[in-house]
């Protein structure tokens, strides 16, 4: 009886300080608007498509991008070779206190038309980092594309969308900080799914570096 007394006594404590920390004030790190991400990434060049009204809206995000890069045709061995376009969506939240979190593209892709056939997750170099990614392979009709998404921001890269929320409450508790994004790689499966990835791969080698100005 004695032992259950002391372990409720401090689960009381520990909700006393949890809760003091995620009420306080909240500190908003400065950071670069997205729409400053580079236009030019290795061979992709980049054009912004927006996104509807309504859209934005729905996502409650602060700032985003959603763009697409275009590869240039890369030459080796006396011939040349395309290197296929990569849709981009990245979506920052200043505060996720209030309702607007972000939303899983296991939720959004197939509110789009787009059916998962293959997910998994593996760990990527991106510009001699190792970052933790989400691997699905979607399709509408005979369509397919291969996708990257993770979660960043606070100093980390988190594939688990569980593990994210739980950093969340820890961060919004110990650093009063709830800000993060979410990043999302799309490319069309033209071969191999295998293929699609070792691009995607690429260009995330390139974009990486660059989106710790922006979720920082």
């Amino acid at each position: 009886m004695l032992i259950r007394a002391i372990v409720a006594a401090a689960l009381i404590v520990s909700a006393g300080i949890y809760a003091r920390g995620a009420s306080a004030p909240e500190d908003t790190p400065s950071r670069t608007l997205l729409r400053e991400t580079p236009s030019t990434l290795g061979p992709w060049q980049g054009r912004d498509t927006g996104l509807a009204d309504d859209v934005v809206a729905q996502l409650g995000v602060d700032d985003y991008i959603n763009r697409r890069y275009v590869g240039d045709a890369v030459r080796a061995h006396g011939s040349a070779a395309s290197v296929p376009p990569v849709s981009v969506y990245v979506g920052y939240y200043a505060s996720q206190r209030q309702g607007d979190t972000i939303h899983s593209p296991q939720n959004c892709l197939p509110g789009a038309g787009w059916q998962p056939v293959m997910s998994d997750r593996a760990v990527i170099n991106a510009a001699g980092r190792d970052i933790p990614v989400n691997r699905v392979v979607i399709q509408k009709g005979l369509d397919s594309q291969a996708v990257y998404y993770w979660y960043q921001g606070r100093g980390r890269v988190v594939a688990n969308e569980f593990a994210n929320k739980g950093w969340l409450m820890l961060d919004a508790a110990r650093l009063h900080r709830t800000d993060g994004g979410l990043v999302r790689l799309m490319t069309p499966v033209t071969t191999t799914a295998d293929a699609a990835f070792s691009s995607l791969t690429a260009f995330s080698a390139v974009l990486f570096p660059q989106l710790s100005a922006h979720l920082p």
